[in-house]
């Protein structure tokens, strides 16, 4: 719902009150649906981008979408698409700025609810990625899950704030919040792992049917309660924890674990593998420069050395 035109600029240090020097500067489009859906579609998945998009910097983002290889269907919107910008340096260290997004009319609504029901009987998944621009209620993202229950169409929320409170109400399929987010959600803070195995716990008792906690280094916790891999009516916990490695950019691996967690179920529907696949390519991505994201081999290769075992409950 809030795609964006992503600048990010590679400088040789960041420290705070000196100035650092500017190695690279480049432009890609962005948003959390946008890069979960590049992601998709390197590693063979068929993948369908739906976004609103307007003014000056809407024409850019869609020209830059034009070798993207995927399928994208744009409703179009009065007002600009946002900027975000992302400075990182040669040692990992990252800072993100992010513009609030363009304020949406009720009808700009409307035209995004007609085009996903358009495309939704053709669908496996829909997935509900990103912060919502203003003028768009917090519910938003609930109602789209309701849509999809009636549908029998399978959801994955990736969200913050009180669009992800409001959307785990609604019963999505899979959430996949980061620490940050989890921490926010649930007002409390998430150090140890006993801690997050409970926010785990918690997330799932607000509605969500599965959920994983991504951890940035420290792996993820994840857990089911119906999906394959667990019986329909018990629970089944997992842990997925990654090799050791030299973060460079760590901005958007939280997106592509989201991504090769439902390319992964869609291929096999093994919850407790796909949660892998998800940490391996959030660990692959965070080894590249600026806001790049792995191939299925450089996943692979991290995946081999990811190590996923079944939590006691």
């Amino acid at each position: 719902m809030n795609p964006a035109i992503d600048r990010t600029i590679g400088v040789d240090r960041l420290a705070f009150d000196d100035r650092a020097y500017i190695l690279s500067s480049n432009e890609s489009p962005g948003g959390r649906g946008i890069n979960a859906a590049c992601v998709v579609h390197a590693f063979g998945g068929e993948t369908l981008a739906i976004i609103p998009a307007g003014g000056d910097h809407g024409e850019r983002f869609e020209q830059s979408l034009t070798g993207c290889g995927f399928q994208v269907a744009t409703v179009p919107i009065r007002n600009d698409v946002r900027l975000n910008l992302t400075i990182t340096d040669r040692h990992g260290l990252t800072i993100k700025l992010n513009e609030i997004g363009p304020r949406m009319a009720a009808r700009e609504i409307e035209g995004v609810v007609a085009t996903v029901d358009k495309y939704l009987e053709k669908a496996s998944w829909l997935a509900l990625c990103g912060s919502l621009p203003p003028g768009v209620p917090s519910d938003f993202y609930a109602q789209l899950i309701e849509r999809c229950h009636a549908r029998g169409v399978k959801t994955l929320l990736d969200t913050d704030g009180e669009a992800l409170a409001r959307g785990i109400e609604a019963g999505p399929t899979i959430v996949t919040p980061n620490q940050q987010e989890a921490e926010r959600l649930l007002n409390t803070v998430l150090l140890t792992r006993t801690q997050a195995i409970a926010a785990a716990k918690r997330i799932h008792s607000l509605g969500a049917a599965s959920v994983v906690l991504s951890l940035g280094s420290r792996g993820a916790i994840a857990l089911t309660s119906g999906l394959p891999g667990a019986e329909a009516d018990s629970i089944a916990m997992w842990e997925a924890i990654p090799p050791r490695i030299d973060a460079i950019s760590p901005i958007g691996a939280g997106d592509a674990l989201a991504a090769a967690i439902l390319w992964s179920l869609d291929k096999t529907g093994d919850f407790a593998d796909a949660v892998r696949w998800g940490v391996a390519a959030g660990t692959a991505s965070a080894k590249l420069p600026g806001m790049s994201f792995a191939s299925l081999e450089q996943t692979r290769e991290v995946y081999e050395e990811v190590d996923a075992r079944p939590i006691k409950l």
